[in-house]
């Protein structure tokens, strides 16, 4: 099947990554294994919430003003453009701060879904959101993150997905990702036959 669209994690697929959760962590007060940051906080009373939300925020804010494009995401942006395939950001990250990155180095995306806008991944329904708003459907569309997050949310909606795993070790869950790369340019030859 054609491929129609390419749905991105942002920080550490779109950009090198740049929020350190440890430090968040320890920052709001997290045992080390209290697990993902947004659950976690889910579970809190409403007063310690609202200052975990205020320290994840600044940290937000403070990593986009950083922020640095992982090698080869402009060219592949530019590429997917000129094929006519649509893009998308799916993000956990605040609104606030993926516009801040966004306007930073000046990309384009067609369609942006954050933790503001509902359901988060790993759940499925993100990427069918963005698929609905795309046009497209989730068997024409990549799903491309750094995380296993970003491969359960994709699989789970019937897209295609792709790990993006620089390092040579990788992890144990990889398998449930149809592809691993190392490079973001990796999915021009993966993109290209479809």
């Amino acid at each position: 099947m054609r491929t129609r669209a390419v749905i991105f994690d942002l920080d550490g697929t779109i950009t090198e990554p740049y929020l350190d959760f440890d430090k968040i962590r320890r920052e709001i007060g997290m045992p080390p294994d209290a697990g993902p940051i947004l659950e976690a906080m889910e579970r809190m009373p409403p007063d310690d919430r609202r200052r975990a939300e205020d320290v994840l925020r600044r940290h937000e804010a403070e990593a986009a003003e950083a922020s640095v494009l992982n090698d080869g995401a402009r060219e592949v942006l530019q590429w997917l453009d000129e094929k006519g395939i649509r893009t998308a950001v799916l993000t956990r990250n605040s609104r606030v701060s993926v516009e801040r990155v966004l306007t930073r180095h000046g990309l384009r995306f067609d369609a942006v879904r954050t933790r503001e806008d509902g359901a988060i991944k790993p759940s499925p329904e993100p990427v069918r959101a963005l698929c609905r708003e795309l046009g497209v459907d989730p068997s024409e569309t990549w799903v491309v993150g750094d995380y296993l997050f970003d491969v359960q949310s994709g699989r789970q909606a019937g897209a295609k997905t792709v790990l993006l795993w620089p390092k040579p070790e990788r992890p144990v869950w990889h398998t449930q990702a149809d592809h691993v790369v190392r490079h973001l340019v990796e999915l021009r030859r993966l993109i290209e036959p479809s």
